[in-house]
């Protein structure tokens, strides 16, 4: 970090003292790596939502002040900053999350889901709450106050040709997180996995060190990637949402109504992120605009079949091999709740 962001930093320190002991006033830093517009990004659609309701509906004993934009560093500086109490909450991606909790990594289960509506079922039901859990109890420091979307599903663009099949993958340079599945996933499709911090990928993109990479539609959209990227498969591989997390010395000085507030206005941070991550993908900003740069290939289910078998095992091998006990009874909790949700109907009809 630059020394200005050190400083303001160790300001933070100073002015977040023993919070433990809030009574009137309160004051809630919130930090994250995106741009501070409700309606830019799913991010901040969820922390703005939950801003208003949090100072509204506590009167103003707590205020929330956002630090956007990576103003204090990156996503993996967030989570220790709110372990820290430098700042008391962010929203952060899986990747982040990995050097922390690197059960994280489970989420990674490819070709996992059916549809949009049922990653909410899933990660809003039993699986969801164990995760909660099991990060907490990893951590010992933070509160899980919930897991909002990061746009959907992931697709894969590239400005090499047409990837249709699991051959079209062979030999083509995908940009992916730090985190090990994704090498994992990619590797097995006949891909070059190429880990890189997300501050370098636009520029790598432009210059042919990679050739590709795999982010939902909105981020693909406002990182501008049509620019330096030719076609767009919709893959669906992967949905790994962000994790909202609150400060664990924060929340223990609250009280009871406190915490009811933010736990509810926590939910409906969520539902935002979601509607605004659907509502983008539909824009000008989403789907309907790439289409007007790059080339948009849909998967017929017999080809995300094919992708699925081809990374399913390593996948699994990759998680039994290297996280232990719990990590397998996680995955196995979330096959579990994943195909209820996906044989799940949308207001069913009573019989």
């Amino acid at each position: 970090m630059s020394k200005s962001v050190r400083a303001l930093a160790s300001s933070l320190v100073i002015g977040a003292i023993a919070v433990s002991g809030v009574a009137n006033a309160a004051t809630l830093k919130f930090g994250h790596d995106n741009k501070p517009d409700p309606t830019d990004n799913p991010a901040h659609a969820c922390a703005q939502v939950f801003s208003s309701i949090v100072e509204t509906d506590t009167n103003g004993e707590i205020e929330v002040e956002f630090y956007p934009n990576n103003e204090l560093g990156s996503g993996s500086e967030h989570i220790q900053m709110v372990r820290d109490g430098v700042i008391q909450a962010t929203i952060v991606s899986t990747g982040a999350m990995s050097s922390y909790y690197p059960r994280i990594d489970v989420l990674n289960l490819p070709f996992a889901f059916a549809n949009n509506a049922a990653t909410y079922q899933v990660f809003d039901g039993p699986f969801g709450k164990a995760l909660k859990r099991d990060i907490e109890d990893t951590l010992g420091d933070v509160v899980v106050l919930g897991f909002p979307d990061t746009g959907g599903f992931f697709a894969v663009t590239n400005s090499q040709h047409e990837i249709a099949t699991v051959e079209d993958f062979n030999g083509v340079r995908i940009r992916t997180m730090k985190l090990p599945s994704h090498k994992v996933i990619m590797n097995a499709l006949g891909a070059e996995a190429y880990p890189l911090a997300w501050g370098e990928v636009y520029s790598a993109l432009q210059t042919g060190v990679i050739d590709g990479q795999m982010n939902p539609i909105p981020i693909i959209s406002f990182s501008n990637f049509q620019e330096v990227q030719k076609y767009l498969t919709l893959t669906r591989h992967l949905f790994s949402p962000y994790t909202l997390l609150l400060s664990k010395d924060f929340w223990d000085g609250l009280d009871a109504r406190q915490q009811n507030i933010l736990r509810y206005a926590a939910n409906s941070c969520v539902t935002a992120s979601r509607g605004m991550a659907r509502i983008i993908e539909a824009s000008d900003r989403g789907l309907k605009g790439v289409r007007q740069e790059m080339q948009v290939t849909a998967l017929s289910p017999d080809q995300r079949d094919q992708m699925r078998d081809a990374t399913r095992p390593a996948f699994i091998d990759y998680i039994e091999s290297n996280y232990g006990d719990k990590a397998v009874d996680m995955l196995g909790l979330l096959k579990q709740e994943v195909k209820k949700a996906n044989e799940a109907e949308y207001m069913e009809a009573d019989q």
